[in-house]
């Protein structure tokens, strides 16, 4: 029996068919992905199943009965709830209000005593009690920290049916990994969610059954998701063989001694931004990693000239650079794409000609639009974005999907040929043919000598696409790393608030104390490690690795304790140190990583056993207080 059936659903918008007899069954207990290409149809279906909109054609069931939804409100009523990637907030409402807003319509008391200790306990669930106070506005929240309210708001509702529109298009690993911790607790409850996202993944990771859509319809319907694989499910979403979508053929690399664009030296802009340093040199891709909250898109936005900066230094080709807003940086050769594309990269009631041409005006000096001047170039970028030229003359861009639209705000920059270019969540609710066609991109781009700033809360992307990482947290930069030389557990270790790893570190201290020695948090993988903390200043025992440092382990003082079984006392071959190292493991089997110390070797042989004893005390105590959900 099904939860939810659609039959035959068809949905037109004047000329363009976006759904033509879609089929789709939901069932009780399941997390069913819904994908396909920017265009597919996947929004427009969801938004019919949620009440935002009314098929031409066809016929919903719920419960096998007849159901004629007559809006959203109506939709909630039968248990139906919707998370959108473009948040639909009232922005000058508390996150409390926002999260409870759907039930001010529904009918009953208002019990806000009762609402806020509910959505204090929802909020606890994601583990965003300190990092989304329920009395703050939500103007004042970052994009990332609007698509957790966003959630939250669904959540409250307890509907039998919960959409997730691209729910975690700017969220990390982390806050995607409790996401869909309670997403399958929900569904252990009876309920039946729908799961709409272009990360592969994630859809592997999560759903049950896959239904996708390809140019309104459906080309594979509930098929087992542990039937597929990931190569089959791109060919019938884009209908094609993909290569490496990270494809480093013919850009990127850029070499010390290439110029240097952007210096950004100890930056601050309260009260996210405290302490960021970071060079970009010509022709090269640098990503800015970090979680929500740990100021990648405020540290850009200041670069920009959207916020005020109080302190440190940004130089820009070589002067001191300091814009009173943006038009100063665009004018200085610097492109910016905003993460919130609806809010901050288009005008709605703006054609697509008049939105691609948006900073043309913003650079532009003189009488007149002189859009004429900019035709032939225009033409370039649409071929080479496979843009169709007669979408041009669209009057409205939100008949664009957000691939396109996304399409359309990089075209606008590159028209004025920058010398930089920021980029905030770049393939946020894109799909995996158009990411590939947007980093072949910017590789050409960097390849051509722009400098090229990505942020992004996908640590995949930025592994495969940056040259180099600068990772970000708590508003301060902690490390910086060759990009494809990491992998995504220790690069979300490293970004992890500190607060979270206060743990590690007091048992690192406890160890130093009792021992003496350097103690250190590090991961190994293979041959190479990285240092996320360690604690001591004693340079005879010195382990050879800094925080946030990334080298081969043969490179280390310690390679002999690095390559020997865990547990074990081991002296290197020169007698200078020895150490001890203890593999740090999830609850759930992750790689956390390893607890060492290291003693001068001149030192008196330590107690092991004591040692070890010392280090599982201080771990079971930080697994009990829960650092395991903040740093896995």
């Amino acid at each position: 029996m099904s939860l939810l059936a659609l039959r035959a659903i068809s949905k037109s918008f004047g000329p363009t068919r976006a759904l033509d007899g879609v089929h789709f069954a939901l069932a009780a207990g399941e997390v069913h992905a819904l994908v396909g290409a920017n265009g597919a149809g996947k929004s427009t279906l969801a938004r019919i199943i949620s009440g935002h909109l009314r098929p031409d054609r066809g016929a919903i069931l719920l419960d096998e009965k007849p159901l004629r939804l007559a809006g959203s409100r109506d939709a909630i009523r039968h248990g139906i709830a919707m998370v959108t990637q473009e948040t639909t907030l009232a922005p000058d409402l508390s996150v409390l209000e926002n999260i409870m807003l759907p039930r001010l319509g529904l009918p009953g008391r208002l019990r806000w005593s009762a609402w806020r200790a509910e959505a204090a306990g929802l909020t606890a669930q994601l583990d965003q009690t300190a990092m989304l106070p329920l009395d703050a506005p939500v103007r004042q929240l970052a994009i990332g920290q609007r698509q957790i309210v966003e959630i939250l708001k669904a959540l409250a509702l307890e509907s039998r049916i919960i959409i997730f529109d691209e729910p975690t298009a700017s969220l990390s690993p982390l806050e995607s990994e409790r996401l869909f911790t309670i997403m399958r607790r929900l569904a252990a409850r009876g309920r039946g969610l729908i799961f709409v996202s272009h990360r592969l993944e994630e859809i592997f990771a999560v759903t049950d059954r896959i239904t996708v859509l390809r140019e309104g319809r459906v080309v594979a319907n509930a098929r087992p998701t542990v039937d597929l694989v990931p190569g089959e499910l791109v060919r019938l979403m884009v209908g094609r063989e993909l290569s490496d979508v990270y494809a480093r053929a013919g850009g990127g690399g850029a070499q010390k001694n290439q110029n240097m664009v952007l210096e950004v030296s100890h930056l601050a802009s309260p009260p996210v931004v405290r302490d960021v340093s970071f060079v970009v040199r010509q022709g090269e891709i640098v990503g800015l990693a970090g979680l929500v909250g740990a100021g990648r898109s405020e540290t850009v936005e200041t670069i920009f000239g959207l916020r005020r900066a109080t302190g440190g230094e940004v130089h820009y080709l070589g002067a001191p650079f300091r814009p009173r807003h943006p038009r100063e940086a665009i004018r200085a050769g610097i492109g910016f794409i905003p993460e919130d594309r609806r809010g901050q990269g288009i005008v709605p009631d703006f054609s697509v000609r008049e939105n691609l041409l948006l900073a043309h005006l913003g650079g532009h000096r003189g009488i007149g639009l002189a859009y004429g001047a900019r035709n032939a170039a225009i033409a370039e970028l649409m071929g080479l974005l496979d843009l169709p030229a007669r979408r041009l003359l669209d009057a409205n861009m939100l008949n664009f999907s957000g691939g396109m639209q996304q399409k359309v705000i990089l075209a606008r920059w590159l028209l004025l040929e920058p010398k930089l270019l920021l980029l905030d969540e770049p393939t946020r609710g894109v799909d995996i043919g158009t990411r590939s066609g947007i980093y072949a991109l910017l590789r050409r781009i960097a390849a051509g000598g722009v400098a090229v700033v990505v942020v992004s809360s996908d640590f995949e992307e930025i592994i495969g696409l940056a040259d180099r990482i600068v990772v970000l947290s708590d508003g301060v930069t902690v490390s910086e790393l060759p990009g494809g030389q990491v992998d995504i557990e220790h690069l979300a270790i490293l970004a992890a608030p500190r607060s979270s790893a206060a743990g590690i570190r007091a048992l690192l201290g406890d160890l130093v104390a009792a021992a003496g020695g350097i103690a250190y948090w590090i991961g190994v993988e293979g041959e190479r490690l990285v240092c996320f903390d360690r604690v001591g200043d004693n340079q005879a025992a010195d382990p050879g690795f800094a925080v946030g440092g990334l080298l081969p382990v043969a490179a280390s003082a310690i390679p002999a304790a690095l390559t020997a079984a865990r547990g074990e006392l081991v002296r290197e071959a020169d007698g200078s140190r020895q150490s001890l190292l203890i593999a740090l493991t999830g609850r759930r089997g992750h790689d956390l990583g390893v607890i060492g110390i290291t003693l001068p070797g001149a030192a008196p042989a330590p107690d092991g056993p004591a040692l070890r004893r010392r280090i599982s005390a201080g771990l079971a105590a930080w697994a009990a207080d829960d650092a395991e959900a903040r740093a896995a």
